[in-house]
């Protein structure tokens, strides 16, 4: 069953400070209900990618400070799309300034979304790899930590305290099944 979308009543900004803007929205559904929604909005898009040094054998993680939980967290490269920047030149430009490489194969794996109740961020998972060293300054306050970890352990790195954002455990088990699935063809 195809449904129509609510009606927007009313919207206002009721929060905003220098990196999220949040919505109210007096909502009206087909069948007449009303509700209010709270919302940050879409528009803002990001990457994050998957650097295998070997070619579905040996990625690259980084560690680094993540205010939300007040720890190191272990994950991978990512950051902001640009307003009119392609993904795919986002994904190189992210990967020389937080791991100083460049890479030759850029692929697409999904483009996921966190929570889309409510917010309307959409993050593109893609892998690389046939890197090259290219170091590009970076907007990090501090050096990341690079770790390089073997995809055929990745149920060690799942173990791991520190390696708990979901966007990051997603990308893994798409870049897993992406190289099984290559495997297969050859």
């Amino acid at each position: 069953m195809q449904r129509k979308p609510p009606k927007i009543l009313h919207q206002e900004v009721i929060a905003q400070t220098r990196i999220f803007r949040i919505e109210a929205l007096d909502l009206e559904f087909s069948n007449g209900v009303q509700r209010q929604f709270e919302r940050i909005p879409g528009g803002n898009r990001s990457v994050l990618i998957v650097p295998f040094l070997e070619a579905g054998n040996s990625l690259l993680l980084i560690r680094e400070y993540a205010a939300g939980t007040e720890r190191y967290e272990l994950g991978f490269p990512k950051g902001l799309v640009g307003p009119e920047e392609d993904p795919l030149v986002a994904a190189n430009r992210e990967l020389q300034e937080e791991i100083g490489y460049g890479a030759q194969r850029i692929e697409p794996l999904q483009t996921l979304s966190i929570a889309p109740g409510y917010i309307g961020h959409r993050t593109h998972i893609l892998l690389a790899w046939e890197l090259y060293p290219r170091k590009m300054p970076g907007d990090e306050p501090e050096p990341v930590e690079i770790l390089s970890w073997p995809l055929r352990d990745m149920d060690r790195l799942l173990a791991r305290e520190d390696f708990s954002e979901a966007r990051a455990v997603a990308a893994l088990f798409l870049a897993h099944r992406y190289w099984e699935t290559r495997k297969k063809i050859r």
